[in-house]
């Protein structure tokens, strides 16, 4: 890859995989022009814990409430059609967090999100909906193999 570290920043991402009743919390939002699904997630913005990042980006996208368990995991992501640029603009780090779901409210959705929905993980296996990124799958992948990582664990994460 040709990539100087004076052109290398990724966007710092959080997401949130929240289970209820034996479905997942998913968004819906198109992405040049396409519908595409994705677990709940944004940018970290600065001053806020990567905890509050996760819970702000939840409820922006879904109108829930959640509180974070335990990190999945850290993920490294790169879109491919970017991968030989120069410019590394669209590399990923993503903090991928098992949450619990505290409250559904009437919290006005991101206008980004076309919609929010429970799908189970058949459904978000299903080739019927496209994914975001493979960040979608290894994430539900690593979360249902038992990957889950105590937040006390990461000093900085509060």
């Amino acid at each position: 890859m040709n990539q100087t570290t004076d052109n290398w920043i990724p966007h710092v991402t959080v997401a949130a995989l929240v289970e209820y009743e034996a479905t997942f919390l998913m968004v819906e939002e198109k992405i040049n022009s396409t519908l595409v699904i994705n677990q709940p997630a944004g940018h970290w913005e600065m001053a806020e814990s990567l905890i509050d990042a996760v819970q702000r980006e939840t409820l922006e996208e879904t109108a829930c409430i959640v509180e974070p368990e335990y990190l999945i995991g850290i993920y490294n992501w790169t879109i491919p059609e970017n991968e030989n640029a120069a410019s590394t603009t669209d590399t990923f780090l993503r903090f991928t967090f098992k949450c619990k779901l505290v409250e559904k409210t009437n919290h006005a959705l991101d206008p980004d999100i076309h919609q929010c929905m429970w799908l189970t993980e058949e459904q978000i296996r299903s080739q019927h909906y496209q994914k975001r990124s493979p960040l979608v799958l290894q994430s539900l992948n690593d979360y249902l193999s038992g990957k889950l990582y105590p937040l006390e664990q990461f000093v900085n994460l509060n």
